[in-house]
């Protein structure tokens, strides 16, 4: 497919009026083709009307024809083949294999996504029925399901070309809940931005959709963003990315007439806690999978493990002594773009200049550029209460090792932390009560607990959370991975005494979608 550099407005192909945008390939530091000119105000309002037109028609469309709809998107994902692969590879500087396997969990999450509106579950359909009888008052007939928000705006994420960008889960889950979306690609990957968009946008011809149910807008800046945001027929955001783009979109959006919901996936540490018995009995493996885990992608992951915390002593040492080893013969890796490698050595920098802090170990020099070179450093648990910037995320594969003097040192850097999507224990049956006590601060403190595992890797299913107290998320009570993904855009609405021929099918006498309906405060069969 031949790339055009044109933004999406529904079904048009238009040329944009703005400045222009490159791809740069971070490999090699060469800007690609084509350029893609940043949207107009006046661009941006037009998709936004679009999706506005097609909203009401798109959230009443059948189970199946919804399902089907994200179900032919997958399908045309899928069509575009290698050159997707290809334009995906040289944007980012992800390996081939990488990008494959992102692929499939896009198409995955899009599939899930159609499973779960077939179900119907999500419509969380009530009856409480008419008591015409009840003293001393009489109640009415009242019914509820869950209808679209409306038109959402979807910003794509550096780290995820497809799996958090165009066609990813926030673009999933609001077109799954009935919702058109409005996406607003990632400067880092253009290109791969538009074969998607297309994709969708032929889904959307191919079901015979209103053409507002999809477009792409391109823009440097923060301008864009903020037109979007702002637009009132906007109803509710998702976006992945830096902690000050989602703080910035938070307050565009509460300063509207009418305020709305931003779902901001941003900033993260993802606290590792390592219990003594672990480390006494596996302390090698131990510092082998965390360096795999700290490096993989070149530490370019929301849920990588850029804390370690446990008490101080010889298993530490040992456990550290270890890592250090391992962390050396870890190559340089290219990084997704000029602007992320550049970040990353500041904030390494920033902790090697710390005096609270001592590098224990760094990775191969680079060999290109935008690489990034492996760090990691130890500190104590004094200095990680005192030192803010030492609970600074640090994007890329940088980690730092709290060495506490006690168990009450480790819960007292536990209650420091800041939210977080993730914290990862290690344990022993010897351990349980040590965790034990622990777990109530960070039920408070992550939005996914793992044991024996590593935080890299987010399973796209039914009870996944992806998600976490601020600043992991800007609202803790959602997740944006998972197929309770798609409540974020729903509202409840109750149907007071209507009569049968208005109902909506969710709600109907006849219960035609065969929904288990809480009826009377039981679950129909």
């Amino acid at each position: 497919m031949t790339l055009t550099g044109k933004l999406l407005l529904g079904q048009r192909l238009v040329t944009g009026t703005e400045a222009p945008i490159h791809a740069i390939d971070p490999a090699r530091n060469q800007a690609l083709e084509p350029a893609y000119a940043g949207a107009s105000a006046e661009q941006v309002a037009q998709a936004c009307a679009l999706a506005w037109a097609a909203f009401d028609d798109y959230r009443e469309t059948t189970l199946e024809q919804r399902a089907r709809f994200l179900e032919t998107i997958a399908e045309q994902i899928e069509a575009l083949g290698d050159p997707l692969v290809d334009r995906a590879t040289a944007e980012t500087g992800l390996p081939k294999a990488r990008i494959q396997g992102e692929r499939g969990r896009t198409c995955a999450q899009l599939r899930s996504f159609a499973r779960v509106v077939r179900h119907g579950e999500w419509l969380d359909a009530r009856i409480d029925h008419a008591q015409p009888n009840r003293q001393p008052l009489p109640r009415p007939d009242l019914r509820q399901r869950r209808i679209a928000l409306g038109p959402v705006a979807v910003f794509g994420a550096s780290n995820f070309p497809l799996a958090f960008s165009v066609a990813g889960g926030d673009t999933a889950s609001a077109l799954a809940a009935g919702c058109p979306v409005v996406v607003k690609a990632h400067g880092a990957h253009p290109g791969t931005s538009e074969l998607i968009g297309q994709a969708v946008a032929r889904a959307v011809a191919l079901c015979e959709l209103p053409e507002g149910v999809f477009s792409l807008l391109y823009g440097a800046g923060r301008e864009i963003g903020t037109a979007l945001v702002s637009d009132p027929r906007i109803k509710a955001v998702g976006f992945t990315g830096s902690r000050s783009g989602g703080v910035a979109l938070c307050r565009v959006a509460q300063a509207r007439p009418e305020p709305i919901a931003v779902y901001a996936e941003m900033s993260s540490i993802n606290p590792v806690f390592l219990f003594d018995a672990a480390l006494s009995n596996r302390s090698d493996a131990l510092a082998q999978d965390f360096v795999a885990s700290l490096t993989q992608g070149a530490g370019q992951f929301c849920t990588n493990p850029g804390l370690l915390i446990a008490r101080q002593g010889p298993l530490l040492e040992q456990f550290i002594d270890a890592a250090a080893g391992h962390v050396r013969e870890v190559s340089a890796q290219t990084m997704l773009t000029p602007g992320i490698a550049g970040a990353y050595a500041e904030g390494v920098a920033r902790l090697n200049q710390n005096r609270q802090t001592r590098l224990v170990a760094h990775g191969l020099p680079a060999q290109g550029p935008n690489a990034c070179q492996a760090h990691l450093f130890v500190t104590t648990a004094q200095a990680f209460l005192a030192e803010p910037v030492l609970q600074a995320e640090v994007f890329g594969a940088s980690s730092v090792v709290v060495a506490c003097a006690s168990d009450e040192e480790v819960r007292q850097v536990a209650e420091h932390l800041e939210g977080q999507l993730t914290a990862t224990l290690h344990l022993d049956d010897a351990d349980l009560d040590s965790v034990r006590a622990l777990l109530p601060t960070l039920e408070r403190k992550a939005g996914r607990i793992l044991v024996n595992g590593w935080p890299t890797g987010v399973e796209v299913c039914d009870a996944m959370v992806h998600g976490g107290p601020f600043p992991a998320t800007s609202d803790t009570r959602s997740t944006s991975v998972g197929t309770a993904a798609i409540e974020r855009f729903l509202r409840p609405v109750c149907y007071q005494d209507f009569p049968d021929a208005l109902l909506p099918a969710a709600l109907a006498h006849a219960n035609p979608l065969q929904l288990r309906r809480l009826l009377d405060g039981q679950r129909e069969d």
